[in-house]
Parts: C-alpha cells; sequence; structure tokens
C-alpha cells in the first residue's frame, strides 16, 4: 500500500509537469486570439436559433485546449519491467534534482501504519530515507523514449478526437446561423438597393428646401469645366461664403438620382478635412432650362487649379492625395474615381479630393463597375474588390505626376475605346517608364499598379515613402545648390 501511494504521488507530479510541458511548448494555446475565438464562439451560440448548441462548440475547443492535461503518464508507458521494481526495492543515493528532492520530501508524509499492512515475511523499516529510495528508484526505473512515445501518442490522438468533435460542433453551430445570415443578406440588400437611396435621397431634399429658404438661390458665373456628369460654374457668394464653385448635375433617371443623393448624403456626413474639398450647401433648381428639367446645384469650396495646369509640386500633391485617401478609408468608404480631374489645388498649391459620386462604404460595395478606365484595378471587373483599387488608381495618378504631362502612355494611346482600354487593363498593360523617372519612384508605382491586390503596398506605408522621396530630393537640390554658389 505504501509504494503504491508512492507510485500515485509520482505520477500525479509527473503528469502535471507534462501537462505544463506541454501546454508552454505549444505556441497556439498560449496566443492571444485563443481567447477572442472563445468568446465569439460563446456569443454565436448565445445567438443560435433555439440554442440548439448547449455551448458544445466552446466544450469542445476546452477540450483541444486542455488535450495535455488529459495525457495520462503511468508506469507501464514507462517502462515494461517497472512492475518488477515495486518488488525488488534498490539501494540507492539521495536524489540530487531540487525538484526531485522536493518530490520526495513530500513522500514522507505518507503513514507508515500503512506499510505494516502489506503482507511481508520481513517487513522493512518504514522511514522517510527509505521512502526517498523507493521514489528515486521509480523515477530512475522510467525508460525516457518510451514514455515519450507513449505521451506523443496519447496527445495526438486526444487532439485529433477533440479536433474532430470541435469540426462536427463547429459545422453543428454554422448550420444553426444559415437561415439567419440568409435573412441578413435580404435585409443588407433592401437597405443598399431600397433604403439607403430613399433616405438620401429625403436628405437632399429636405437640405436643398433649407439651404434655398436660408442663402436664396446661388448666381452662376462663367464655366469653370465640365465632367461626364455635370458642369461647373463660378459663383461669388452664397450665404456668406466667396468665392465658390457651383456644379450643376441633371439626373436623367432615378438612377441617377439615387447615386447624386448618395455622393452628397456621404460628403456631408464626413467630417472636415483639409484634403478633402468642402461641400457648403444644395439647391434643387426646378426652373431649369425653362422648367422642361430639374437640375441639382452643388454648393463648394472655390479652388484655382487643378492637376492638368499645376504639376510642379508633384511629390507634394502626390502626399496630399494619399492622405485625403487614408482619411476616406478611416471612415470607412472607397473614393473608386482617383483621377487627376479629382483632385484640385489651392493657392498655396496643396491639394484636395473632390468628387465623392463612386464614394462608397466597403460594406455597401454591390459590385457595380465605376471609374475611369485606365485608372481602374482589374479586379473591378469581376466585381469583386476592396480599398486597395484606390491604392492602384494613384499608382496610375502618380505616373501622371511623375511624368509632368497628361498624355496616355504608350500602352493606351491607340485605343479607340473604353473597351479596349479595360482589355488592355485587365491584359495586364500599365504604363511605361519614362527616362525622367527617380528609380524610387517607378517602383512605388509599380507596386500601387500590382495585378494582385494583396501585394499592394498599404497607403500608410505609400506615405512614408514617397515623404523619404521627396525629403532625398530636396536634399540633392540643396546640395547642388550649395555647390554653384561656390563655384561663384
Amino acid at each position: 500500500m505504501c509504494i503504491s501511494q508512492i507510485q500515485d504521488l509520482i505520477v500525479v507530479q509527473l503528469n502535471q509537469a507534462v501537462a505544463n510541458k506541454l501546454t508552454s511548448s505549444v505556441d497556439y494555446l498560449r496566443e492571444s486570439f485563443v481567447g477572442t475565438l472563445e468568446r465569439c464562439l460563446g456569443s454565436l451560440e448565445k445567438s443560435t436559433p433555439e440554442s440548439c448548441t448547449h455551448n458544445v462548440t466552446s466544450n469542445h475547443l476546452k477540450q483541444i485546449l486542455n488535450a495535455a492535461y488529459h495525457v495520462e503518464v503511468t508506469f507501464h508507458s514507462g517502462s515494461s519491467v517497472t512492475r518488477l521494481f515495486w518488488e525488488q526495492i534498490k539501494q540507492v543515493g539521495y536524489p540530487q534534482c531540487p525538484v526531485l528532492a522536493r518530490l520526495v520530501r513530500r513522500l514522507t508524509c505518507v503513514s507508515p501504519q500503512i506499510i505494516h499492512r502489506i503482507t511481508w515475511v520481513n517487513p522493512p523499516s518504514i522511514t522517510a530515507e527509505w521512502k526517498r529510495k523507493v521514489a528515486q528508484d521509480a523515477i530512475e526505473s522510467l525508460s525516457a523514449s518510451k514514455l515519450a512515445r507513449s505521451i506523443c501518442s496519447q496527445f495526438r490522438t486526444r487532439l485529433n478526437s477533440s479536433h474532430e468533435a470541435f469540426a462536427a460542433s463547429l459545422r453543428q453551430l454554422e448550420e444553426g446561423h444559415t437561415g439567419r445570415l440568409e435573412r441578413t443578406e435580404d435585409l443588407w440588400l433592401r437597405v443598399r438597393k431600397d433604403h439607403a437611396p430613399r433616405l438620401a435621397r429625403l436628405s437632399l431634399e429636405s437640405r436643398s428646401l433649407r439651404d434655398i429658404l436660408l442663402h436664396g438661390k446661388p448666381k452662376m458665373g462663367r464655366e469653370l469645366g465640365r465632367g461626364q456628369y455635370g458642369v461647373v460654374y463660378l459663383c461669388d457668394n452664397w450665404g456668406g461664403r466667396h468665392p465658390c464653385a457651383l456644379k450643376s448635375v441633371v439626373p436623367p433617371d432615378d438612377k441617377h438620382w439615387n447615386d447624386l443623393a448618395l455622393e452628397f448624403h456621404y460628403t456631408r456626413s464626413l467630417p472636415k478635412h483639409e484634403r478633402l474639398v468642402n461641400l457648403h450647401g444644395s439647391v434643387i433648381d426646378h426652373s431649369y432650362s425653362g422648367g422642361s428639367s430639374i437640375a441639382v446645384l452643388l454648393i463648394m469650396e472655390r479652388l484655382h487649379r487643378d492637376l492638368y495646369t499645376g504639376l510642379k509640386e508633384r511629390l507634394q500633391i502626390a502626399l496630399d492625395v494619399v492622405e485625403g485617401i487614408r482619411f476616406l478609408h478611416s471612415q470607412g468608404l472607397l473614393h473608386r474615381d482617383i483621377k487627376l480631374k479629382n483632385v484640385l489645388l489651392d493657392r498655396q498649391n496643396r491639394a484636395k479630393i473632390t468628387d465623392l459620386g463612386f464614394c462608397k462604404p466597403e460594406a455597401m460595395m454591390s459590385g457595380s463597375i465605376v471609374g475611369t478606365p485606365i485608372h481602374m484595378a482589374p479586379e473591378l471587373f469581376t466585381g469583386k474588390y476592396d480599398n486597395s483599387v484606390d491604392v492602384y488608381a494613384f499608382g496610375i495618378l502618380f505616373w501622371y505626376l511623375c511624368s509632368g504631362s497628361v498624355k496616355l502612355p504608350e500602352a493606351f494611346e491607340k485605343c479607340s475605346s473604353k473597351d479596349q482600354l479595360w482589355t488592355n487593363v485587365k491584359k495586364g498593360s500599365r504604363p511605361e517608364r519614362l527616362p525622367t523617372f527617380d528609380e524610387e519612384c517607378w517602383q512605388l508605382m509599380e507596386a500601387c499598379w500590382n495585378g494582385d491586390p494583396s501585394q499592394r503596398p498599404l497607403l500608410g506605408i505609400v506615405q512614408p515613402s514617397l515623404q523619404s522621396i521627396m525629403d532625398r530630393l530636396c536634399d540633392n537640390s540643396d546640395q547642388k545648390s550649395g555647390n554653384l554658389e561656390d563655384s561663384n
């Protein structure tokens, strides 16, 4: 009985040590995402219809995480001759290992009276020293290789069985949520296609009524420019702000009305940012073209140049554009139409992004194909894309900035239609490298317009790269100026 107690105590301590060692050696069991996974599963189980899982999935995950603590170390798994040890007590020295020493000291607490119940002819003297020898021999009799094989086999078996049970319960949990997710998808589509445009249009109409009552109808000045969907005029003064720019848009149908209303909504809901053109207000003109059509007048901040007429401070402009795009992304929005015409300059040649007509929240992406062909990332044609399409468009814009020209790249010069442009982009055609390009600038362009969205750099990497290029070029310019002064 005494020997059995000693053996059991050793096994308990050894099991605990093995489990702790296994757990600490498997990094995944100590990663922070494990706690996140547990919380997510718990939340899903709580929201499962009719509570069909009863925390089964969470329990199976715990079994995986605790698999190491279910590995059983026995003296039979250590050596085939170990059982003989308990029948023949050998004389050994006191263990030198501090850990084993503490273990052996605990064995001295075993009651000597139990030992006398063993029917030995010549029972040994039950002393602390005798117990130490028994424990030491028990530990030394274990076969390390056999014990390791037994532990690995048990650990593998328990992990596999726990994982299979976890995967099965996870599939059951997924099935329980499938119906709910389908209903959520239907609601999401209804919000995107129906409710959001209606609310945006109501917001546009009510805001326009308020603005015309407070500030009156703006007076159109000379034409400043025109695009695909509207004409921009000068407006000397409106609502106490001057000078202003007035964008006149005549929506031909409900779809264009909805798109314009959403543009107005997203622009108005954005916090003010120094890299975005400010929208002051809107007015709906029912008397436009003699009352034959309705025009929406968007009154915005007047800037003095666009990139077609100002390409000198190109790197600073590129930095400003990246800053503006990053701000939009931080608000959950994609611009989807970054190009020369949609970047304006103030009197200090600092850039601001305008025309949020194609701007949408990332969660509201419908897979529609929008934008200007040469600036459009290839994945836009598949309908599956994310905010990296703005990185691609910036790469093309940066090519124009560095080239100092508005001419089409050679790869697209012979394209006679948008369809041909799209075809070339999808085939991998990109702008050529010009002799005047800086090596770092060219590498940055190529990275931004990479055909694989996952390989494009994040804007948080693009921005410091641009700053580094700008600092280097400025330093070189200063050195050249200094050399000229010295020579004079």
